[in-house]
C-alpha cells in the first residue's frame, strides 16, 4: 500500500514561509536542515506524521507556474480542518488574507488563503 507522507509547496522565501506556517497556520517544524543556500524545511501538525516541505522556488518554470496559479486564484494545495469557521476566524484575527469567507461547495466547506509566499492554499472541511 502506498501512503502520502510528504507534499511540497514552492515558496518565494523559506524564512517567510517558516514564519507564516508556524505562526499563522499553527504547524510545527519537523525538519530544518541547512543545505547550502537553502534548507530542507518541513512543517506539519504536531500530532500527525504528514509533512509539508517548503521548497525554495528557484526554477523559472516553477516560478511561472506559481505566478500563473496565484494570478488565476487557483490553490497550490489544500489543507483539511475539522472546523473551518473557527480556523477562518483565528487566522483572520492574525492578519491572514482570505479570498472569501468560508463557502459551501458540493458538500464541502472551503476558503482559500494567501500564504504570503506566492500561493493560494485551500482550507477545507468535509
Amino acid at each position: 500500500m502506498i501512503h502520502i507522507r510528504l507534499v511540497g509547496v514552492v515558496v518565494e522565501d523559506q524564512q517567510r514561509a517558516h514564519d507564516f506556517y508556524t505562526e499563522k497556520v499553527g504547524f510545527v517544524v519537523k525538519n530544518d536542515i541547512p543545505m547550502g543556500e537553502f534548507r530542507w524545511l518541513t512543517v506539519g501538525h504536531p500530532d500527525e506524521p504528514m509533512e509539508v516541505t517548503l521548497e525554495p522556488n528557484q526554477l523559472p518554470s516553477a516560478k511561472a507556474m506559481q505566478a500563473d496559479l496565484y494570478e488565476k486564484g487557483i490553490p497550490w494545495t489544500a489543507l483539511m480542518t475539522t472546523d473551518l469557521d473557527a480556523e477562518y476566524e483565528r487566522m483572520s484575527a492574525l492578519g491572514v488574507k482570505f479570498k472569501s469567507e468560508p463557502q459551501e461547495m458540493g458538500g464541502v466547506k472551503v476558503a482559500a488563503f494567501d500564504d504570503t509566499c506566492g500561493n493560494w492554499i485551500q482550507l477545507y472541511q468535509q
